[in-house]
């Protein structure tokens, strides 16, 4: 008995018509039942002669192994079905015979009852939970379809044809498999015995057209202006990371972001099955390859990243980080391939900065934490985190800088933000917002010869009375490429400031700066602390004063840890009973100026 004939048995429909054997006709005109039960008993009897259809079809030619010719196909079954209808009386409609037809047709020549839900262009994704639950998502909303697979051994015969022409394989000892459907979607299979409702399919489709900014700000993903300041980015060679959650449209915008690199670059693109649809003439796409059934010639992302920085590209792109490739992916955005794009699976940017530090962990090398931070804020220059919303929609929701390192964690600040304001025929409304803050890189687009529009896309303008006192650009950038004033690196706090009142001289926190440079002098806490203890004892003496005369003090510490040492140097200027003192917390304007200490006193005039 044949497998499919096994499986109509097995679903308890109407007894399933043999090929060429007696077969009691259908029925004559029995009084109608309620339509509540008309309906399924009349499901019940055409799937009986679709089994039986699809059947003999098989039968006389291995029809399920590989596609067919669609118009052979449709033939054959037209004539089969006819034969049968003859043979058995059956009763059909035309709309009945057509649909049998078509359903038959689509197992011979594509993927089964997939292939109505992979030609509507409004279904984003298709999900099979067993052969009798199939859902898709269509407007960001998932629902049921009524279309069903004939058995588990019908799902597994898709499941073939999918993956069997790009050299794939899915049994008992392999039982999940990512492919991709020849217009690119992505596919992911998993069957028996991880899976407890039989094979599961999930199919994420993809535009035959790739998208476009026009579309995406058409969906309301982004404004036209936030993509063209993403172009302004890509075209500076901004290191740039695509987050968000499944089904998030992180591959889309990344799809669109990777269309702003110019057309003279050379592009190595690699993921897990491809899907990333770039327009650019230029492109080396590259493919992990899973074990062979001996468990053999497996080739990873990691392998395939090291093999790309041999290929003499510009720019490498990631269709996502999982794992261990993320340290590789770290080292080339830091290496000479500026402007590399790639995605990953985060709720939020500083998620995605911890997912990035997990992934490098993945690895197996012990490197610190510390250490794998810095090669992140090194490397990663924006986060784009995009976000389905309770309404379906998909939306670019923030824009996020990575500026530096602080007390060994990553600095963030968000440029854009997105503000609802409101719901609108169960549509929320909002914008992707500037948040006032002018991120460290602006340098950067006059550098690389980006023009970039009146206001800046609402960025604030640098500060002029702020001029020379910013963070200075990334390490990797090179000091003569950013173009920077003599004192662009002149510490803007710890300068302290002296204030006499009421016979008492005020003093506020000195830091361990060079009065002739206005820079932070090197060394550690003890030579941090001398340089203190010598302007404040300046400054004291200029306003009438001494460091004998200094009734109180606080000083902050980056690190508690470095106290004795510190003391060490402060009894030297303080012997025997020195000022009443307390530590307080460094601020962290400070902190990222590079001090290890600070102090302020209050001493008699």
């Amino acid at each position: 008995m044949s497998l499919l004939r096994r499986a109509g048995q097995a679903q308890g429909a109407a007894d399933v018509p043999t090929a060429g054997a007696a077969v009691p006709a259908a029925p004559a005109a029995p009084a109608a039942p309620p339509m509540q039960a008309r309906a399924p008993a009349r499901e019940g009897y055409l799937r009986a002669i679709r089994v039986s259809l699809l059947d003999e079809v098989i039968r006389a030619s291995n029809a399920l192994q590989e596609p067919q010719d669609a118009a052979a196909a449709r033939s054959r079954v037209e004539a089969t079905l006819e034969r049968i209808i003859a043979a058995h009386g059956y009763a059909l409609t035309r709309d009945e015979r057509r649909r049998l037809i078509d359903e038959t047709v689509d197992d011979l020549t594509g993927f089964g009852p997939l292939e109505p839900l992979l030609r509507d262009e409004t279904v984003t994704e298709v999900m099979v939970n067993g052969p009798t639950h199939i859902y898709i998502e269509r407007g960001g909303k998932i629902q049921r379809v009524p279309a069903t697979f004939l058995s588990d051994e019908h799902v597994r015969h898709v499941i073939d044809r999918i993956i069997a022409p790009l050299g794939r394989r899915v049994d008992e000892s392999s039982p999940r498999v990512d492919a991709r459907l020849p217009d690119g979607s992505r596919v992911n299979v998993i069957i028996e015995p991880l899976s407890l409702v039989g094979p599961v399919i999930t199919v994420r489709k993809f535009s035959a057209r790739p998208f476009t900014v026009d579309d995406l700000v058409r969906f309301g993903t982004a404004t036209a202006e936030m993509f063209d300041f993403l172009r302004a980015c890509v075209e500076a060679r901004l290191n740039l990371f695509v987050s968000g959650g499944t089904g998030s449209g992180k591959t889309t915008t990344l799809n669109v972001i990777s269309s702003f690199i110019p057309e003279d670059e050379r592009i190595v693109t690699i993921e897990d099955a491809a899907e990333l649809q770039l327009r650019q003439k230029h492109v080396v796409t590259l493919e992990s390859r899973p074990p062979n059934l001996e468990g053999e010639g497996e080739i990873t992302i990691r392998e395939l990243l090291r093999n790309a920085l041999h290929m003499r590209p510009d720019r490498i792109i990631v269709g996502e980080c999982r794992g261990g490739e993320a340290l590789d992916m770290l080292g080339a955005m830091t290496t000479g391939q500026d402007g590399s794009l790639s995605t990953g699976h985060a709720n939020s940017p500083p998620d995605m900065l911890r997912r990035l530090e997990t992934m490098v962990l993945m690895t197996g090398y012990e490197l610190p934490l510390w250490a794998i931070r810095e090669q992140i804020a090194s490397a990663v220059d924006l986060i784009v985190h995009t976000a389905r919303l309770k309404d379906g929609s998909r939306k670019i929701v923030n824009i996020t800088e990575i500026y530096g390192m602080e007390d060994e964690q990553i600095l963030t600040q968000d440029i854009f933000v997105y503000e609802q304001t409101g719901m609108r025929d169960g549509k929320i409304e909002g914008r992707l917002k500037p948040t006032g803050v002018r991120p460290t890189f602006m340098e950067r687009f006059k550098a690389s010869g980006v023009d970039l529009p009146p206001g800046d896309f609402g960025i604030p303008a640098e500060d002029p009375s702020q001029a020379g006192t910013g963070r200075r650009g990334k390490g990797r950038w090179g000091a003569g490429e950013m173009p920077q004033s003599s004192d662009a690196s002149r510490s803007p706090v710890g300068q302290g400031r002296a204030v006499t009142a009421g016979g008492m001289v005020y003093v506020s926190s000195i830091g361990p700066i060079d009065p002739d440079t206005g820079h932070v002098v090197s060394g550690g806490i003890k030579v941090q602390t001398r340089q203190c203890l010598s302007i404040l004892q300046a400054k004291l003496e200029a306003a009438g004063s001494s460091l004998d005369k200094v009734v109180w003090a606080n000083w902050s510490l980056r690190d508690p840890a470095d106290f004795d040492a510190f003391n060490q140097e402060w009894v030297r200027s303080f012997p025997g009973d020195g000022p009443v003192g307390q530590s307080t917390l460094m601020p962290p304007s400070h902190r990222r100026a590079g001090f290890r200490v600070s102090i302020g006193v209050i001493a008699e005039a």
